[in-house]
């Protein structure tokens, strides 16, 4: 036990309990307070992500988002995981009810990759419904076998560019990127079909 804080266990139950009140309508700010307490006290970075994460489900807009992008930061110090892309996913709701649905389709598309990447269906299936209710198109093939369904949103409308032989710079164009986030697309891409070249792509994807 931490001097003051909560055991162990309970910082893993405290998140949950403040999630599931905050879905619920009811918020538990003394939940988040205690853990938030106890995270200070061990200074961990995946310690800090979880608290800030409660935070942002507890408190009013203007401070939430603030919560919600240091619990991204500590996330990724803490070697990023579930656990980020589990607030991702929170904080692209957030942005989702407050009608932000450019900013909301950003940060649920990072919240699917992650997902995917953990091998986590039922929450990437979670994520994809989100992205849904903001409008963006989904790939049915995502959460597949297929290649694509290893790819982000946004990876696989670029890819698709590039194996049909747009330049980053057309591509960007067509989808509003800049060359330099179409050049950071195909980067991430590459390893996940396993080329390593665009010259490939289009092999990668007819298997």
């Amino acid at each position: 036990r931490h001097p003051g804080g909560p055991p162990v266990l309970h910082a893993l139950v405290l998140p949950e309990l403040v999630e599931a009140a905050a879905r619920a309508g009811t918020a538990r700010p003394g939940a988040a307070e205690r853990l938030g307490r106890w995270a200070d006290q061990c200074g961990g970075p995946a310690a800090l992500a979880l608290a800030a994460r409660c935070r942002a489900l507890t408190a009013d807009d203007e401070e939430a988002e603030a919560f919600f992008v240091a619990a991204a930061a500590h996330g990724e110090r803490a070697g990023g995981g579930l656990e980020l892309a589990r607030t991702r996913l929170l904080h692209g709701e957030w942005l989702r009810r407050r009608r932000r649905r450019s900013d909301a389709r950003r940060v649920l598309r990072e919240a699917l990759e992650g997902f995917e990447k953990a091998g986590a269906r039922p929450w990437a299936e979670r994520a994809r419904a989100e992205l849904r209710g903001t409008g963006e198109v989904i790939d049915a093939t995502s959460a597949t076998g297929v290649p694509l369904g290893r790819l982000t949103p946004q990876e696989r409308e670029v890819v698709r560019l590039a194996a049909a032989g747009r330049s980053n710079r057309e591509i960007a164009a067509q989808l509003f990127l800049s060359p330099r986030t179409v050049g950071h697309h195909l980067y991430r891409a590459f390893p996940k079909l396993g080329v390593a070249s665009r010259d490939q792509l289009a092999a990668a994807l007819a298997g």
